[in-house]
């Protein structure tokens, strides 16, 4: 998870505007993106490379780890 935060952010609300928040997103949609980075079908340098450092089970544990976090939005 350290890697995942320094772009993501250790809540999982990025740290720069470009980088998506991956706070509460469903478990389901992370495991998905990370295994198309992984496989090439989705295209992001650093994330491929990352995740294809990443097996089944860390990509899994990675989607519940996200998804857990709960957050709470402001109204403007």
């Amino acid at each position: 998870m350290q890697v995942c935060a320094v772009c993501h952010g250790a809540n999982g609300v990025a740290v720069a505007p470009e980088t998506p928040n991956l706070a509460g997103e469903p478990e389901g949609y992370l495991g998905r993106q990370l295994r198309a980075f992984r496989s090439g079908k989705r295209q992001h340098e650093v994330m491929a490379v990352i995740a294809k450092s990443l097996s089944d089970e860390d990509i899994d544990n990675v989607a519940a780890w996200f998804n857990s976090i709960k957050v709470t939005a402001t109204p403007p």
